[in-house]
């Protein structure tokens, strides 16, 4: 044999070695890879009400308290007024586990109605046991039984919904509370001396009729600036509501979408054409008013 054959069938040789050796690597590295158990990821926990949800309940309501239901009774259908295709309505009789608020005493025994939703069964769901945060009305002149102030105020109690209903509540108990707002009432904005420079402001209808503005000004080479004065006073220094408060809410779950045509009190055509690019700038800023369970 040649030097040259030698030398050729060592280097194949050496070659099939290093294949081999690769290939047992790679064969015990997926071995691992199959044995190896998965990263556990903690669940998300998936919100039941927004703060939207509980802020309209919770204003509604006479009485918000955590329950836990002890027994429960399908109300006949002909006897269930309004009950919507594919629900079930529940006489259900629960225990007062927690009073979040309420305008007069509750007891600890307490029965209300609730429409839920059918199984794919056709059957309703076993409550019992289970802990609800519940919005309701007492019945007059029969204590102890609640209506429910709309079809989602039985919600799901969890620790995340439970807090948070109890910081809606802290927030709606406020002397000074934000007034409900109806609608734009006045609509204006002005030019600047410079180029890109004004400021508009809005003023709001409220239930109460007390004053609720908005303005937003605009400065060359900065970023608009808006803000809320909850009184008469309009200042340029108003600042933008905190989301998820009860100024938010008032705002962003009640503004309309667009401008009324009425509201103008300018005709220029420019001013109308600012006044509605800063309200869509302040629309955008508070985000849509989320609901869940309304």
């Amino acid at each position: 044999m040649s030097a040259n054959h030698r030398n050729m069938s060592a280097a194949r040789s050496r070659a099939l070695a290093a294949a081999l050796a690769l290939a047992a690597t790679f064969s015990t590295v997926c071995a691992h890879a199959q044995t190896r158990p998965a990263p556990v990821v903690a669940p998300v926990p998936v919100p039941v009400a927004t703060y939207a949800d509980l802020a309209k309940m919770a204003e509604e309501a006479t009485v918000v308290a955590l329950v836990e239901v002890r027994n429960q009774a399908v109300v006949p259908p002909q006897r269930a007024p309004g009950l919507a295709a594919g629900q079930a309505r529940l006489y259900v009789e629960a225990r007062t586990a927690a009073l979040l608020a309420a305008r007069a005493p509750l007891g600890e025994s307490i029965s209300y109605l609730v429409d839920v939703p059918l199984d794919s069964k056709g059957k309703p769901p076993k409550l019992r046991k289970q802990r609800f945060l519940i919005f309701a009305d007492a019945v007059p002149g029969r204590p102890g039984t609640l209506q429910l102030v709309e079809e989602g105020a039985q919600v799901p109690a969890t620790a995340e919904g439970e807090q948070l209903a109890r910081t809606v509540i802290a927030a709606l108990a406020v002397p000074d509370l934000p007034p409900a707002i109806t609608g734009v009432r006045d609509v204006m904005s002005v030019a600047g001396n410079l180029v890109g420079e004004s400021e508009t402001q809005l003023f709001l209808d409220t239930v109460t009729s007390e004053p609720v503005s908005l303005s937003v000004v605009r400065r060359p080479g900065m970023d608009p600036q808006w803000g809320v004065s909850w009184s008469e006073i309009v200042d340029q220094a108003a600042r933008a509501p905190a989301p998820q408060t009860i100024e938010w809410y008032r705002l962003a779950c009640a503004l309309p979408a667009q401008l009324p045509a009425g509201a103008y009190l300018q005709d220029d055509r420019d001013a109308r054409v600012r006044a509605e690019a800063d309200y869509r700038y302040i629309l955008e800023q508070l985000g849509p008013c989320e609901r869940l369970r309304t």
